[in-house]
């Protein structure tokens, strides 16, 4: 049997509808190689899978589905990895649910390397999206490549950060890896698609359906050596990352809040719960035991006249307005706006909805 036949019996075993995961994994134990199933007698395959998963095995057409997803994986740069390819990651071997086909479209040997999940949320404020992009480039910098979902805010911020660095980023996705969701991060995507990696474990032409992204979520954990939750909310699917993490034997890390933002809730539970907490990549690094020492960010308040510094004093960390802020620094709302207005170009106040103010580094 050639290459492309034991690859499209794989392809195969992965089409049948109604026979998941579980159901795959137990008839590879059972027979072997895919081919060797569909060699096998509907008595024997009866001993494995129930009667009605076991009519959809010896009667489902999958012929077309096959042929597309082979002439997929003879363009440039896309992979398919099946549970026998010695290219498959192999700290997804670990997990109990790994899945039996992987789609790739990117760098493959990323797939192996020491690597760090940073998840959060969608609805991001920019200091979280801030603070994503700059670990994750710290971490692709040290070495470590980033995970996450392609989701906006923190996973899109978390993606941009660790194509800066070397060791560049794997978006994990829950559609096809033919498909792009959502549609604003295209241009992101296709950044990823040539200096990182897209995997999916989902047939190609497979819609955004909702039950799929939690599901991703344990390849995202189980890619990486630990997870860093950046912004979640209580109800936020970074938590299920986060647990998945923990179930898998990996280190979770969470970075602390505003006690008054919602977004920081998520990750202070985590705290509570054990996860470690993290204000420099640093931190990470020397935890796992992972890549060298990270790049020292400088702090641009350094270097600020005392006028300055005396606003950022001020203004401290948590948003406020200009009213609250000349209260504090004794300076009239005309002169704050000015000086706000230059902090702002320079990067470091950022504002935010309802007329307030954030320090932004």
């Amino acid at each position: 049997m050639t290459a492309i036949e034991e690859l499209a019996a794989w392809l195969r075993l992965t089409l049948v509808p109604g026979v998941g995961g579980d159901s795959q994994r137990a008839l590879l134990k059972a027979f072997g190689l895919p081919q060797h199933i569909f060699a096998a007698s509907p008595a024997a395959l009866a001993t494995v899978v129930p009667a009605d998963k076991l009519h959809a095995l010896l009667n489902h057409d999958a012929a077309a589905q096959i042929e597309a997803a082979l002439e997929w994986a003879r363009q440039p740069g896309n992979r398919i990895l099946t549970l026998a390819d010695a290219d498959y990651p192999r700290r997804l071997l670990d997990i109990p649910d790994p899945p039996t086909l992987l789609y790739v479209k990117g760098r493959t040997e990323l797939l192996q390397r020491d690597a760090m999940a940073v998840v959060g949320s969608r609805n991001a404020t920019v200091q979280g999206k801030n603070n994503a992009e700059s670990f994750s480039r710290a971490l692709s910098e040290a070495g470590v490549t980033v995970v996450s979902g392609l989701a906006l805010g923190i996973d899109a911020a978390a993606h941009r950060g660790g194509l800066h660095g070397p060791a560049s980023t794997i978006a994990v996705i829950g559609t096809g890896a033919d498909r792009i969701y959502p549609a604003r991060n295209g241009e992101l995507a296709r950044a990823i698609a040539e200096r990182g990696a897209i995997v999916s474990e989902f047939p190609l032409g497979t819609p955004p359906l909702a039950a799929n992204f939690p599901r991703r979520n344990r390849l995202i954990a189980g890619l990486a050596r630990g997870c860093l939750v950046v912004e979640a909310a209580l109800a936020s699917g970074s938590l299920i990352t986060a647990r998945l993490a923990a179930e898998q034997g990996r280190d979770v890390f969470a970075i602390p809040g505003s006690i008054h933002s919602p977004l920081a809730k998520g990750c202070h539970r985590l705290i509570k719960q054990g996860a470690k907490l993290v204000d420099d990549v640093q931190d990470i690094l020397d935890e796992l035991g992972l890549g060298g020492s990270a790049v020292q960010r400088r702090d641009p308040a350094a270097t600020c006249d005392d006028a300055t510094r005396r606003v950022l004093d001020a203004l401290g960390y948590d948003p406020c307005t200009v009213d609250q802020l000349s209260e504090r620094s004794g300076l009239t709302p005309d002169r704050l706006y000015a000086m706000l207005l230059q902090l702002e170009l320079d990067g470091m106040v950022t504002p935010v909805p309802g007329g307030r103010f954030q320090r932004a580094s």
